[in-house]
């Protein structure tokens, strides 16, 4: 009698099962690895995990909680003006004053305050007197029908110009943090704490991507910059969603200002860095993956991208990169998170991907 050689199987599995089994596993993992990368937030949080992995092997002093606390200031502030500059790219605009505004905010709040207002009155007075710029700009840009790129530039330099007028060009000292003995409760929470910064920074991104998502406000910002015509024709008042985001934009702006000013215990009247936080926000939304071009965006984009923006600045100088090399490197890391996101943007597109 012939006696079966080989392994045994359990009644009813074939031969073919046991590979076919991993080719669906492989499968599976290869699809969701796709939808993964063709999410708008693909692509940077790879990038960004591919940097942090870099320098965490090359640096030895980068993955601390020392320079976690050191990095906080080139992330979070950027991340608040990138969701801010977000909503306004989705409608196919930009706002450039947004570090003028930057600029000016603890010098209207350095004077309001002294002149005998309470330091939280004279914040939200700041804050409304930045908000106002933001209108201007809206009404601008909406209204009188002048290319916001345009618009914004003439605020920036002539908001730069009146904070140099207001200030005589001088330094002054924050309100509210010249305290002997520690910081004061309004320091603590308004950027002077270690980790301050960063929870606004989580605060803002948060009710900014719920409002994205998941209200009117967001809808109709989609809307207008998917088609404006469109939008308008189905009862979207366009003029309004586009001044309300300026507006928005401004006061996002005006918040970081005072942030920083309170961190730093001072503020200069310096136009050159506000002009470098001003590029530093809408790169971030860029490389986030919001679209230049209106239509499309997320604030969680934004956050991720001010993250790799401030671990490739952070790591770049803690390996004593030349400054000049600094500029160098991050114009070409916009341009390769730009050409991945352009990809990105096609694949999903093909796929039918949301």
């Amino acid at each position: 009698m012939a006696v079966e050689t080989g392994s045994q199987r359990p009644p009813g599995e074939t031969a073919n099962e046991g590979p076919a089994a991993s080719r669906t596993l492989a499968s599976g993992a290869w699809t969701l690895l796709k939808r993964f990368l063709t999410l708008r937030e693909g692509s940077v949080i790879v990038i960004t995990v591919l940097t942090i992995v870099y320098f965490s092997a090359t640096v030895d002093n980068f993955a601390t909680s020392a320079n976690f606390k050191t990095l906080l200031p080139y992330f979070a502030p950027v991340a608040i003006l990138a969701a801010g500059e977000v909503y306004l790219m989705i409608n196919g605009e930009i706002d450039l004053s947004i570090g003028a505004v930057y600029l000016f905010a603890p010098f209207i709040f350095y004077k309001i305050n002294n002149g005998g207002v309470p330091l939280i009155a004279a914040l939200i007075l700041a804050l409304m007197c930045c908000m106002a710029v933001g209108l201007i700009n809206g009404v601008f840009t909406a209204v009188v029908g002048i290319n916001s790129f345009i618009a914004t530039l003439g605020m920036l330099l002539s908001l730069e110009g009146l904070t140099l007028i207001i200030s005589h060009a001088q330094p002054v000292d924050t309100p509210g943090t010249n305290v002997v003995g520690g910081l004061t409760t309004f320091a603590r929470t308004f950027g002077g704490g270690t980790y301050s910064e960063l929870i606004w920074a989580l605060v803002v991104v948060a009710v900014l991507q719920v409002v994205l998502t998941l209200t009117r406000w967001g809808v109709y910002t989609v809307a207008v910059g998917g088609n404006r015509l469109g939008a308008a024709e189905a009862g979207i008042k366009v003029r309004l969603v586009i001044i309300r985001n300026f507006m928005l934009c401004s006061t996002c702006a005006a918040l970081v200002g005072v942030l920083e000013a309170v961190r730093t215990s001072s503020v200069q009247p310096d136009p050159a860095g506000a002009n470098e936080v001003l590029f530093d926000g809408i790169s971030a939304a860029v490389i986030g993956g919001t679209l230049l071009a209106g239509g499309s965006g997320t604030v969680v984009g934004a956050l991720i991208g001010a993250l790799f923006l401030g671990v490739l600045r952070d790591g770049l100088i803690i390996k004593g990169v030349n400054a000049d090399y600094l500029s160098f490197y991050l114009g070409l890391a916009i341009i390769i998170a730009m050409a991945a996101n352009t990809y990105v943007g096609r694949v999903r597109k093909g796929s039918g991907v949301g």
